[in-house]
């Protein structure tokens, strides 16, 4: 009897933590920002993969750019839009690991931290 009480027990725990991480991953808590510059010529056009399911949303347009964290820490990202992006914009950029860009922004060039900042000139 004891030993079916500590199995229940162990499988509640587990449960409730499971339910936890699906709350948090889902709710993008934890993101971090990060800065870019629109590239277009880093775009590339994404074709239907013939009944394959796609994990990006089924975006059209893809963009894999360098982009900076507030203290200027370069990271490589890749997300996707639903259309092309006006050369030399800058985005804030919502990151989650392992899920990614979460969602971005348009952003002034005065708004950009000023460690990255110095990674850009305003035009």
């Amino acid at each position: 009897m004891k030993k079916k009480a500590t199995i229940g027990i162990c499988a509640a725990v587990l449960f409730i933590g499971l339910v936890c991480f699906g709350i948090w991953f889902l709710s993008g808590t934890g993101s971090a920002d990060y800065y870019t510059q629109i590239d277009n010529s880093k775009m590339e056009e994404v074709h239907s993969r013939g009944g394959v399911v796609d994990f990006k949303g089924g975006l059209p347009y893809s963009y894999t750019l360098l982009a900076y964290d507030e203290k200027g820490k370069e990271k490589e990202v890749t997300f996707g839009t639903s259309k092309q992006l006006r050369e030399g914009a800058f985005l804030r950029l919502a990151v989650m690991p392992v899920r990614g860009v979460l969602e971005w922004a348009e952003v002034s060039y005065e708004e950009l931290p000023p460690m990255v900042q110095k990674r850009y000139t305003a035009d």
